[in-house]
């Protein structure tokens, strides 16, 4: 059974992907909801979300063209604590496949090297796309990574989301959907 449920649909502008739920956010059923995370505050201050929102509200983004996920959908805890076994990198390559957003960006470099199988650098996955997809790798908002701290990538994130935005209304407008 997954620790929290993906919020996804078709033709979201982003999708967040995490390691795995912290133990805050399983205890209480809500992404990002460690007291330290920066996650709501960020996606706030680079302007894809409108509002503050709170992590009870996390179901909600989807109404912004942002859906949420983990990599690591059956466990949760700090990234050291999860077995290579945990990680499900085809699973969310079928999710994405699936959904196809216009940005998938990984929060924090743990989950982009397992999907990746590889270390990564943070920003955009030169040559790594899915379908129409772009990847970036972000730090991760979460209280423990607070020495990696750059909001200039979620910025970069912010403003690849509405570029593919703009792109989809041209092709959908092109196309006659």
């Amino acid at each position: 059974m997954d620790v929290l449920p993906d919020i996804l649909a078709p033709g979201l502008g982003l999708v967040v992907c995490g390691s795995a739920a912290g133990t805050r956010s399983a205890e209480v059923g809500a992404y990002y909801a460690g007291p330290g995370n920066q996650f709501w505050g960020m996606l706030h201050r680079v302007g894809l979300t409108p509002a503050l929102l709170r992590p009870a509200e996390f179901r909600t983004v989807i109404q912004y063209g942002i859906g949420l996920t983990d990599i690591v959908k059956t466990s949760f805890g700090a990234d050291s604590s999860l077995r290579a076994a945990d990680f499900d990198r085809e699973g969310l390559r079928r999710r994405i496949e699936t959904f196809q957003p216009g940005v998938l960006a990984f929060n924090g470099k743990r989950s982009a090297s397992v999907f990746f199988g590889r270390s990564v650098d943070y920003g955009y996955q030169f040559r790594r796309d899915i379908g129409m997809t772009k990847i970036y790798v972000a730090p991760s908002t979460s209280g423990a990574a607070r020495g990696f701290w750059d909001e200039s990538l979620w910025r970069l994130v912010a403003e690849a989301v509405q570029g593919s935005t703009a792109d989809r209304i041209v092709a959908s407008t092109v196309s006659g959907r």
